[in-house]
């Protein structure tokens, strides 16, 4: 294990991306973490450790993300794994949200994530080293939720660049893999981190429905393990030849086997369709 890696991690002051600073500190990595509220950030990693730089970046300034990528170059000398975990839950259904919603939830889960990644590759490029690892959502790969899909969406975008990310910088030496964790017990479902559509349709009971049970039953019951997802993301970075997709929890696993099913199916059954417009 390489423990002279450093690490860059979004959104580390709560959820799946505090639980993986604190495991990395733990084990002796290096680790730049960011936030926008640097002080939150502290007080919940609680650590003086030299290996530890909190940061307070906003995600969707180009500059100061650039900025947060260079004082970790200059502090710690080198950057070798990226994580793009920061993101956000918004509910409501495609005719509920407004522009305005929609676009704030894309430029923090799809956007913030792309200036990262435009900042940090002329870093990885010329160490000729480095992995990048984005975290979607098994909602990048099924978006059959009701209510769920412009959060939905974002998470789709996440997995296409990601895929085209690991065939650009495959060249180079580097890595991408997109992760698309299931239902984690981490805060994610709770209102930091999940945003409700400010002008509700009552007419849409499916997605009522579906609103009510991810923050009445699902939340505190979730099957997933984020110290476990730490581990696996540890273990992944150190992976001679990583996968670019990787599903983490037993609920992930299954809705992807399920979807691939469907499709697989749907594709067969409008075969003649499908072939019947070449010249």
């Amino acid at each position: 294990m390489d423990t002279k890696k450093v690490w860059f991690v979004t959104g580390a002051s709560k959820g799946l991306g505090l639980t993986l600073v604190k495991r990395l500190l733990n084990e002796g990595y290096s680790v730049a973490a960011t936030s926008r509220n640097i002080a939150e950030l502290k007080t919940a990693v609680n650590s003086e450790s030299e290996s530890f730089l909190p940061l307070e970046m906003d995600l969707i300034n180009e500059n100061n993300v650039a900025e947060a990528i260079q004082k970790t170059v200059e502090y710690f000398g080198k950057i070798n794994v990226i994580v793009n975990n920061a993101g956000y839950g918004q509910l409501g259904t495609l005719e509920e949200l407004s522009d305005e919603e929609s676009r704030k939830n894309f430029d923090t889960n799809v956007f913030g994530s792309l200036n990262v990644i435009r900042k940090a590759m002329p870093y990885l490029r010329a160490q000729k080293s480095g992995r990048i690892i984005n975290i979607a959502s098994i909602a990048g790969l099924t978006g059959d939720f009701a209510g769920w899909g412009i959060y939905c969406s974002t998470k789709f975008a996440v997995v296409g660049f990601t895929e085209a990310l690991a065939a650009e910088i495959k060249e180079f030496g580097l890595h991408a893999t997109v992760v698309y964790p299931g239902y984690f017990r981490t805060n994610f479902l709770t209102g930091g981190s999940l945003r409700t559509p400010e002008n509700e349709i009552e007419e849409y009971t499916a997605a009522r429905r579906l609103q009510t049970v991810h923050e009445k039953e699902i939340n505190g019951n979730q099957p997933g393990n984020p110290e476990k997802a730490a581990t696996a993301l540890i273990k992944l970075s150190s992976m001679e030849n990583p996968p670019v997709h990787l599903m983490l929890g037993s609920d992930a696993f299954q809705f992807a086997g399920n979807k691939l099913n469907a499709l697989q199916q749907e594709i067969s059954e409008f075969k003649n369709l499908s072939i019947s417009t070449d010249y």
